[in-house]
């Protein structure tokens, strides 16, 4: 039982308890071993996942092996999803429109060398947009929905996937606009969208026989300073949950920790603007 410690005769762990613990772990940015300390020493921790001050705490491979089974199971895209309802149905959903970005993701392990493969074969190197330097590991693909900050749509994939590649599975289908910075902007895309009744507001790509002129500038321009909200959502989970590096070796792992991070970035968002 992947859920049990102990020898035979030991009771396996709640699934709700180490829901909420690796909930806590998203959250504060922490390791297996480092969530198990926290569990043994903050009561704050104890509290929220509902254990008593002498009671046991589940060990590091327990965490571990729980997470591998939601992995399994395919449960964390339906635990996201099952997230997602409830805050539609409790009206905090605007449906304005919905804010399209990616970012990346370091991976754990080192990139592959002349002499050496990576340990993790499904990360790919891809140079920084706008910075010096290359990533090795991954891309969080995100649909915020504008007004609300929460994350309606998340994809991950290797950190060398294009971001327009990946835009039309992260547009829900119910928002009136759609906003994105020049990387999602293709005649196909905004075709089909004003098609559907959609505000189409994708800054547009200059072509590079003729530079954009100075309209389409002040388009951007706008544009860009109405997407500044979504730079707030990966301020929060890079800078305050700490998803900075994926932790584990493999697509699969990783898109579970970043789908786990928006679970609990939207939970937290949802308390925060509730009344």
């Amino acid at each position: 039982n992947p859920l049990r410690d102990g020898g035979a005769g030991r009771a396996a762990w709640p699934p709700l308890l180490l829901f909420k613990a690796l909930l806590l772990q998203s959250l504060y940015g922490l390791s297996d071993r480092e969530l198990e300390e926290a569990l043994g020493d903050r009561l704050s921790f104890r509290r929220f996942v509902g254990l008593g001050l002498e009671e046991s705490i589940p060990d590091h491979t327990v965490l571990s092996r729980f997470r591998n089974l939601l992995v399994g199971e395919g449960l964390m895209e339906k635990l996201f999803g099952g997230l997602d309802r409830q805050l539609e149905k409790a009206g905090v959903i605007l449906k304005r429109g919905t804010m399209l970005d990616a970012t990346l993701i370091d991976a754990v392990s080192a990139p592959p060398a002349a002499d050496r493969p990576s340990q993790d074969t499904d990360a790919r190197v891809t140079a920084r947009k706008g910075k010096r330097g290359l990533t090795f590991g991954y891309k969080a693909h995100v649909g915020v929905d504008e007004g609300s900050g929460l994350i309606r749509t998340v994809i991950t994939t290797p950190a060398n996937v294009n971001d327009t590649v990946m835009a039309d599975e992260l547009i829900c289908g119910d928002e009136k606009t759609v906003w994105a910075d020049a990387a999602y902007d293709t005649h196909a895309r905004r075709a089909r969208l004003k098609a559907e009744g959609k505000k189409v507001r994708i800054a547009r790509r200059p072509n590079k026989h003729h530079p954009l002129p100075e309209r389409l500038k002040r388009y951007n321009r706008l544009i860009a300073r109405r997407r500044a909200a979504v730079e707030t959502t990966f301020a929060t989970l890079k800078n305050r949950m700490k998803l900075t590096t994926i932790r584990y070796v493999g697509l699969a792992k990783a898109a579970a920790q970043v789908t786990m991070a928006a679970i609990a970035f939207n939970m937290r968002r949802w308390a925060a603007i509730t009344p």
